[in-house]
């Protein structure tokens, strides 16, 4: 007895140290060797100043901005507190009702045109950081004469931030509108910038 008590305290201590301290150590060690811009959130900056994370979305307001997905986490992209989508099932009035405003809203700038789906649902994560191209394409026009630019020179900023499948066949076509407006600042900047929320 007193020899399997022994044996299952070392055992408690090693695997202890060996996989609570040492592998954690180990694995952290190799990803900022390996991956450091993956393993530190993979940030962007600007002017010396983070100013988001490639991989968090972030709420822009303005016409002069694409816009994101809409997001139910905390008071919409709040990435501090936590991640989560609205949990309302499809028949929940409070999420038709906002989204027949969302869609409304969206066919404002593009009277009868269909309203891509990413722009009027949440993300399970309410963290997205990407948008769809077709939901890019949707805005142009808006962007576009905000910016004093023209649709063309939008569509090409676009298909350069445009990421394919990854692997050619896994998950959609997407855009990050972070850099997609950190570029558009950049390229075609406008007089009053509206603010990330």
């Amino acid at each position: 007895m007193r020899k399997n008590l022994i044996t299952a305290v070392l055992m408690t201590v090693a695997t202890t140290i060996l996989l609570g301290i040492i592998y954690p150590l180990v694995v952290t060690g190799l990803a900022q060797l390996l991956f450091p811009r993956q393993a530190n959130g993979q940030l962007i900056h600007k002017d010396g100043k983070i100013v988001g994370s490639s991989i968090i979305g972030q709420g822009f307001s303005g016409a002069g901005y694409f816009h994101s997905r809409p997001s139910a986490a905390g008071a919409g992209y709040d990435a501090a507190n936590y991640s989560n989508g609205s949990q309302f099932g499809p028949t929940n009035q409070k999420l038709i009702d906002r989204v027949k405003g969302d869609v409304a809203t969206a066919q404002a700038d593009n009277p009868g045109t269909q309203v891509p789906i990413d722009l009027v649902t949440a993300s399970a994560s309410g963290l997205d950081p990407d948008i769809t191209p077709a939901a890019a394409e949707f805005q142009l026009s808006r962007v576009a004469k905000q910016r004093g630019t023209t649709v063309e020179r939008l569509q090409a900023l676009v298909a350069q931030h445009t990421e394919g499948r990854q692997l050619g066949f896994l998950g959609e076509a997407r855009v990050n509108v972070l850099e997609l407006n950190l570029d558009l600042d950049q390229q075609f900047p406008a007089n009053k910038q509206a603010k990330v929320q």
